[in-house]
């Protein structure tokens, strides 16, 4: 049996256009676990990591609403209890669908730790988009309210941008393996993970901070050995030219030519920049690892070779 670590991308949690209530993100969480189910049932090993950014903006949003009736939690309670719920609808969804199939396995959520630098320096350049959408008139408005820092993303709108620091290491990992040889379907790293930073008498504190998804994904499967990294996302294919005439769809793509593309700016920061650039430094870490970047309705055929795109060496 092969072991994967799969990438959950936003479109996996939340459909475009339909309400943020939680009966509607169980629904499409449902949805999305039938083609997790699939790979399981190909007879793949699977852990399982996903983002946060619109949960945990919106957390966040509820959190400083409420702040005259109950104090605001700072920024990685909100990422823990982001990782709580949609885990837990990770749990509700995917052990529905096994049952279905008869399928003897459980699934649970480990809220987890992942270490980061308090000196990196992303700390000082805000990059990674959290909450809704807004237009430009809404986003300088609440700018200039509340000090945030907003930023255009990828040409749909603009979002609050907050710092995210690179993963050092995973605190529970120990934990995952344990769970993973036991049997479980883990869901873990949620959101990237909690930040936390190391102190000099080696305990962790919380830090304003949310660790990129797919980055912290690559440091998960390379900490398990993962045969492969499955990053699923809204597009069955890594493009150049996107969105272009000339747009070209790849099936497979080498760390050197990723290298290129990205001196010639063909990623978006904050959409596809960072899943090529986890796919490039796993596939980078031994020779006969890959990762494949795809959507999940295509998902076991790119297993198979024959849809997404495969980056390797």
């Amino acid at each position: 049996m092969k072991r994967i670590v799969i990438a959950l991308g936003g479109n996996a949690l939340q459909e475009a256009g339909k309400p943020a209530t939680a009966e509607s993100q169980l629904e499409v969480v449902e949805k999305t676990s039938a083609y997790i189910a699939d790979i399981i049932e190909a007879g793949y090993d699977v852990v399982i990591a996903h983002g946060n950014g619109p949960q945990v903006g919106r957390i966040v949003l509820q959190n400083e609403s409420a702040s005259n009736v109950t104090p605001a939690m700072p920024f990685d309670v909100c990422g823990a209890m982001s990782q709580g719920y949609i885990g837990y609808h990770i749990q509700q969804g995917l052990s529905k669908i096994l049952r279905q199939r008869g399928i003897q396995k459980q699934v649970v959520t480990l809220v987890t730790q992942v270490v980061v630098d308090r000196n990196d320096p992303k700390f000082q350049n805000p990059s990674k988009p959290i909450g809704p959408f807004y237009t430009k008139e809404e986003a300088d408005r609440i700018a200039a309210e509340k000090g945030y820092t907003m930023k255009e993303d990828a040409g749909r709108g603009y979002r609050r941008v907050v710092a995210s620091p690179l993963p050092v290491e995973i605190v529970e990992l120990d934990a995952v393996k344990a769970l993973e040889k036991a049997g479980f379907v883990v869901v873990t790293v949620g959101g990237g993970g909690i930040p936390v930073v190391k102190n000099d008498d080696g305990t962790l504190s919380g830090t304003a901070a949310v660790i990129d998804k797919d980055l912290a994904s690559e440091k998960l499967a390379e900490d398990l050995d993962a045969d492969a990294l499955v990053i699923l996302t809204a597009v069955e294919n890594v493009s150049i030219n996107y969105k272009k005439p000339d747009q070209k769809d790849l099936s497979a793509l080498s760390v050197e030519d990723a290298k290129r593309y990205i001196a010639e700016g063909q990623f978006a920061p904050g959409s596809m920049l960072p899943k090529v650039e986890a796919a490039m430094k796993f596939a980078s870490s031994k020779p006969e690892r890959k990762c494949i970047i795809t959507s999940l309705e295509k998902a076991v055929d790119a297993l198979n070779g024959v849809a997404g795109t495969t980056v390797s060496l």
